[in-house]
């Protein structure tokens, strides 16, 4: 029987698809919502149907010790939706005491009243996609809000923390970002400075810094292909990672992970799930659950969502079952974090306990990563350092993977990225 604490709610609706978003989204319009008459919401309703159904066809468990609902843009949904889907996650599993209820909104997505009507069913923790305080990065985006709606939805959060009604916020930034149209380069470091202060003047208890990836569906990754995309150099795009770091530390902001920064007690218990290794739930299009180490990735289009939920069953994207998560899986998740990991119990975990001598052949073989001081090794735990070695966990992680050879497998792209619910 499985029994994970954890659950990720996928709502997929969003007004417009961002051009750097390869997400299973689903875009309604400008004008789209979840109240009656509104465009899109016969959809949004119809979803919410099969994603309760989903829900009800689990076997149960214990108390969720965290519930995030993420997409796509949550708010989309009115507070009636969102209290709905939590009291059937009460009914079927009970929520813990202290609960970590995490709901995203978008800025111009949502208003004050509807805040409160979210924080009445039960969010206590907002995560908010600013993205920037500057209007013609946004716009270059494919951003629908704008610095104004930015200012505005941070004022309510604000006002609703002091109030106790909020338990913690998040705010999501994104970095390394390409020339805006008329510009003759990318935004540089001190465009970025600029970012992270206004960032850190806005008092978010968390903040989530992300560095642009192309996908090549997107907007962004046809234009690249088309050569019409300038993007950092490698070493500005280093630089930023760094200046992050350096910037955010001063701020009193404490580094857990790759991309995320809290202020004392205010880390994300739903990351830590994500990142620990541990099982989750997880409900809805193309939203991918952890049982017992396996993988179960749900269809990622609105029809075959549809067949999966009234057959019930395996999706043939599922990885094939097994009792371990792959070895580089694994590694990864465990390298972004600030504490790194026990390489040892990971390959015991794996079947590959040869014991100390495959732990010195892989420490003599990273030397090279060693000395510039991109790996450190702390006792028995393995970690990188903050914030060259988390900044390059990919190169690091690919090098490891090569040390340990046949007993290690060379992780794809995507197998790079980071877990996405």
């Amino acid at each position: 029987m499985f029994a994970p604490r954890s659950a990720y709610l996928h709502i997929p609706f969003c007004h417009r698809r961002c051009f750097y978003c390869d997400f299973a989204v689903v875009p309604l319009g400008d004008r789209a919502g979840a109240s009656a008459g509104e465009p899109g919401a016969a959809s949004i309703a119809a979803y919410l149907e099969l994603l309760h159904r989903e829900i009800a066809s689990t076997p149960g468990g214990p108390p969720l010790s965290t519930v995030y609902l993420g997409g796509g843009t949550p708010s989309l949904l009115n507070p009636d939706q969102v209290d709905g889907l939590l009291g059937q996650l009460r009914q079927r599993y009970g929520l813990a005491p202290g609960c970590e209820i995490t709901l995203e909104l978008d800025p111009a997505s949502f208003d004050e009243a509807r805040l409160s009507g979210y924080l009445e069913a039960g969010v206590n923790r907002v995560s908010l996609g600013g993205q920037s305080f500057d209007d013609s990065v946004l716009a270059s985006l494919g951003r629908r809000h704008r610095r104004h709606d930015l200012l505005q939805a941070i004022t309510w959060l604000t006002t609703a923390r002091e109030r106790h009604a909020l338990r913690s916020w998040s705010l999501d930034l994104i970095q390394a970002i390409p020339a805006v149209p008329g510009a003759s380069a990318p935004p540089g470091l001190a465009a970025w400075q600029a970012q992270l202060q206004q960032a850190i003047d806005t008092g978010a208890p968390h903040l989530s810094v992300y560095e642009l990836t192309l996908e090549p569906d997107t907007v962004f990754g046809k234009r690249s292909q088309r050569g019409q995309l300038q993007l950092p150099d490698d070493d500005l795009a280093a630089d930023q990672l760094e200046l992050t770091s350096a910037t955010l530390r001063a701020g009193g902001y404490g580094r857990y992970e790759v991309s995320n920064y809290a202020l004392p007690g205010h880390a994300s218990r739903h990351n830590r799930v994500y990142w620990s290794g541990a099982d989750w739930w997880a409900f809805g299009l193309g939203a991918t659950s952890c049982l017992g180490g396996q993988r179960l990735a749900r269809p990622r289009t609105r029809a075959a969502y549809a067949t999966w939920v009234e057959q019930q069953a395996p999706h043939p994207d599922a990885d094939t079952p097994t009792s371990r998560l792959p070895l580089d899986e694994r590694l990864l998740v465990g390298l972004r974090r600030r504490e790194g990991v026990v390489l040892a119990s990971l390959l015991a975990q794996a079947g590959l306990a040869q014991g100390a001598s495959l732990l010195g052949q892989l420490w003599q073989a990273l030397q090279g990563e060693r000395d510039a001081g991109l790996l450190l090794l702390e006792g028995n735990r393995w970690r990188l350092s903050d914030p060259a070695g988390l900044g390059l966990s990919n190169a690091v992680l690919r090098s490891l993977l090569r040390a340990l050879g046949p007993v290690g497998s060379e992780p794809t792209a995507a197998g790079l990225q980071a877990p996405e619910p």
